[in-house]
């Protein structure tokens, strides 16, 4: 498949809507651009795994659950306890 894109004065370009939906880009996703062998290739950019991800579970849950979680929260920014 071969496409074309004009890139702007700030260097923007749009990814042709063929290019787009093989990609499976949507709006707001990132690419990523590699250079290898005088190739560029163009990506989506997929995040790494999530570092902390070996520690969840680690400490259980929070007593009193998402209620005491908020009321917490609350207290730490010194809002006003709703009734």
């Amino acid at each position: 498949m071969k496409a074309t894109a004009t890139v702007s004065s700030k260097g923007q370009i749009t990814i042709p809507l063929k290019i787009r939906t093989r990609l499976g880009l949507k709006r707001g996703d990132r690419v990523e651009f590699d250079d290898k062998d005088g190739k560029t290739v163009i990506r989506p950019a997929r995040s790494e795994d999530n570092p902390f991800a070996k520690y969840i579970g680690v400490l259980g849950t929070f007593p009193g659950g998402v209620k005491e979680i908020n009321a917490w929260i609350a207290d730490l920014r010194d809002e006003e306890k709703e009734g």
